[in-house]
Parts: structure tokens; sequence; C-alpha cells
């Protein structure tokens, strides 16, 4: 995982407008959603004209559920929330991407879906560097999970 706030695929321009480039895993880019209400990641396949997963190569397929865990067992560790949740919608933003939703009891639309329960909170610079050094430091940690599938 680099975290180097590029990412190899052309966004579409709703992710573009709503997000924020972290890095790199081997397949996927990984960004923040630029609404600090909720922990909110999204996983984005590095692949042109995909907008469902079965359209992905079996090794592609395999790689993103590898990435989906992986980063799924750093929010647990990471944020400790007391549900995550994971979805491909892609209604508006037909591109492939796997959001990654660490939610808690208390957060602002428990237990309801987050899609426009409320108003998005913009990240500060200094929030998105520290959630980058807190993902950073379990990458370090951990990173022989992704490789070695322990």
């Amino acid at each position: 995982m680099k975290l180097t706030g590029q990412i190899m695929i052309k966004l579409h321009p709703q992710l573009e407008k709503d997000c924020i480039a972290l890095g790199e895993f081997e397949l996927c880019s990984l960004l923040l959603l630029n609404d600090a209400n909720y922990p909110w990641f999204i996983l984005l396949p590095n692949r042109e004209n995909i907008s469902e997963i079965h359209q992905l190569s079996t090794k592609d397929q395999q790689q993103l559920m590898l990435e989906s865990m992986f980063f799924s067992q750093c929010l647990e560790q990471v944020f400790q929330p007391d549900k995550l949740n994971i979805a491909a919608l892609g209604n508006i933003v037909p591109q492939l991407h796997i959001h990654h939703i660490a939610r808690f009891t208390t957060d602002a639309s428990w237990p309801a879906p987050v899609w426009g329960s409320v108003a998005a909170i913009p990240y500060h610079d200094q929030q998105i560097e520290h959630i980058k050094n807190q993902l950073l430091s379990w990458f370090k940690k951990n990173r022989e999970q992704i490789f070695h599938g322990s």
C-alpha cells in the first residue's frame, strides 16, 4: 500500500468531486469520502469500463476480495466501529467502487443508511493527515497479511 495521494485511473466526476485520493493497493485505489461524519472509504479497482464485480477477471475478483478484507480488518482495528458497512451500489456512479464505512451507534445516521441522511462535513487538512498516518501505521504493521493471506 502506498499513500501517495495519487491514483492510477480516471475517476468518475462524482467521485472526483466527493473524494480525497489516499493511495494505491495492488488493484485498487483508496479514496476517502470527504465527509467527517463517518470514516468512509472507497476501494476503486483500477480497471477501465467496469461497473460490476463479475466483469473483473477472476484474478482481479480475488485480489479485490483480498484488499477489501485486508482494509476491513484495518478499519476494525484503527476505528473500532460497532459495524462495518461494505457495499457496491453504483446507482449514481457506474464506475465500480466499493464503499467501506465504519459505523457507530453514536454516528449521525445510526442505524439508517448514510446516503443523504445528513449534510456532509468536509475534513480539515489536519484530520486527513491524521487518518493517513493511522492507516499507514496499521499497513506497515500488517503488511504481510495482504501478501500471505494470514
